[in-house]
């Protein structure tokens, strides 16, 4: 799965001239689901035909959940789903007293606004007319997004949302600006850079400190 998050202080999204989500303080998150997020099952709800250009379906990976927002396990894929949830609500981007970023969402009492966007998964590498076939298909894609807005709301947040498959109109006021991309391809991979490459060699460099692990 891929999210845009951005901070915003409002934001607000209509569906056939009707507001249908809205937030104050908090953030915005454009969810993408892969083709790879989902395993392939075969039930009516998966395999539903659908425009093999908006959204194909693919195997999930077996990360435990973090503690607090256990997956529903009747939707396939959800561990990806709460694992991206978790990340998105304990991010420390929002100012503390100091003015510096070193609050979450969960500490600020901020809201969520999730809205799908299968384009986050355009292929731009040839030609000029982007290709969606890393995409998943609507209905596995469908369950992921409102999976992973439950599991905000299981985490103590207040969320909104955007109409799957509706055409949409997106408001929002970003503070900062601050916007992040995140992908679960990466966030369950191997850390990379320098750090990573002095720990695969076998420590920090000569002289340095260890460098410490995130929080």
């Amino acid at each position: 799965m891929r999210a845009v998050v951005q901070r915003v202080t409002q934001a607000s999204v209509e569906a056939e001239g009707l507001v249908v989500g809205e937030i104050g303080n908090g953030l915005l998150v454009f969810v993408g689901v892969g083709r790879e997020d989902t395993p392939v099952v075969e039930s009516s709800a998966v395999t539903e035909a659908a425009p093999s250009d908006v959204l194909p379906g693919g195997a999930a990976p077996s990360d435990d959940p973090p503690v607090g927002a256990a997956p529903d396990a009747t939707v396939p894929g959800a561990t990806v789903a709460v694992a991206l949830a978790d990340k998105v609500a304990n991010l420390r981007i929002f100012p503390d007293l100091e003015g510096k970023a070193n609050l979450s969402l969960l500490e600020v009492g901020g809201s969520a606004l999730v809205i799908s966007q299968f384009t986050l998964y355009a292929d731009c590498r040839r030609g000029r007319r982007p290709s969606f076939s890393k995409a998943a298909d609507p209905a596995p894609a469908e369950a992921l997004v409102e999976e992973f807005r439950l599991a905000l709301e299981r985490l103590g947040l207040k969320t909104a949302a955007g109409r799957f498959g509706a055409h949409m109109t997106v408001s929002l006021v970003n503070d900062g600006p601050y916007t992040i991309l995140l992908d679960s391809e990466v966030l369950s991979g191997p850390r990379s850079g320098r750090g990573a490459t002095a720990a695969a060699a076998g420590g920090a460099r000569p002289g340095s400190p260890a460098a410490p692990e995130g929080d």
